[in-house]
């Protein structure tokens, strides 16, 4: 079934009496090659096990039924797996999972449904959800790689650098976690109905060595959070607002001993940065 086919979609959807849902974040696919393209450029070989997020009525669902061993979508819309047991009648190792991601034990799923296959995320998120999901799937350190299309805009989030516009502290996070990379974009007039932004695929790789000196994980998210919080006030505020414990003379010494000028910025700080900040806030701290 060529589920990127407008008439094909229009076909299964009125069959099964669905509306988009506007809360939900649906957009389904018309263009054949960003699925084909997704599920080549992920990697996906048949030793992995996928979840897959958000699957729609299937068109990328299809694809990684082809190239991967096994394959787990979790779809939130009650809607929808009548639809999917039709659509996806001919992939066999394709099992739907009706739940909210959020709310699911991933550990859990991974272990009853991948059992001796690499675990590997391949998703076309729902945008509504795409910073807690991501979050969710990084924290739980199983995927080898997480390949999803998100928003052009949260994509280039996850791989700002230091200093510009788009830095923030969820690129400190992916890339702490990460190695992240734009594969590709893909415009509004891919989807059915049309979104008004252009989205993007990323792949993200898990670290599993971390290069940097960082002594208290916990606390180091703490100081970059902090740093972040008054983006356009200076770094020592965003500390003495986050950890008046230490008192401005406190935070103005801490700066100091990382051999950070008094006037610096958080956003300009890269993680060696943040590690070194961190480390000197725990010393402090003792």
């Amino acid at each position: 079934m060529e589920l990127t086919n407008p008439e094909v979609i229009k076909y299964l959807l009125a069959k099964n009496g669905f509306s988009f849902s506007k809360a939900m974040g649906q957009n389904f696919l018309t263009a054949a090659w960003v699925p084909e393209r997704i599920a080549s450029e992920s990697g996906i070989t048949k030793n992995d096990g996928v979840l897959e997020v958000g699957p729609g009525i299937g068109c990328l669902t299809q694809e990684l039924s082809h190239a991967a061993g096994r394959v787990t979508a979790v779809e939130l819309d009650k809607r929808l797996p009548p639809l999917l047991a039709e659509s996806l009648s001919g992939c066999g190792n394709v099992e739907i999972v009706s739940g909210d991601i959020l709310k699911l034990d991933i550990p859990e799923l991974v272990k009853n449904r991948m059992g001796g296959l690499t675990p590997k995320v391949c998703a076309n998120l729902p945008y509504n959800i795409t910073t807690p999901v991501l979050t969710a799937l990084i924290d739980t350190g199983l995927f080898e790689t997480i390949t999803v299309m998100v928003q052009k805009e949260v994509a280039l989030r996850i791989c700002a650098d230091p200093g510009t516009k788009d830095y923030g502290a969820f690129s400190v996070y992916v890339n702490y976690h990460t190695e992240p990379e734009i594969l590709f974009h893909v415009p509004p007039g891919c989807f059915m109905p049309q979104p008004k932004v252009t989205s993007s695929v990323v792949t993200l790789r898990r670290r599993d060595t971390k290069p940097w000196d960082i002594r208290d994980e916990k606390l180091f998210f703490r100081v970059v959070r902090a740093s972040f919080a008054q983006r356009r006030k200076t770094l020592a505020n965003g500390l003495s607002s986050a950890f008046g414990e230490l008192g401005k003379d406190g935070v103005r010494s801490v700066i100091a001993a990382c051999g950070f000028p008094e006037n610096i910025r958080g956003e300009t700080l890269d993680i060696p940065g943040f590690g070194a900040l961190s480390n000197a806030v725990g010393e402090r701290l003792k």
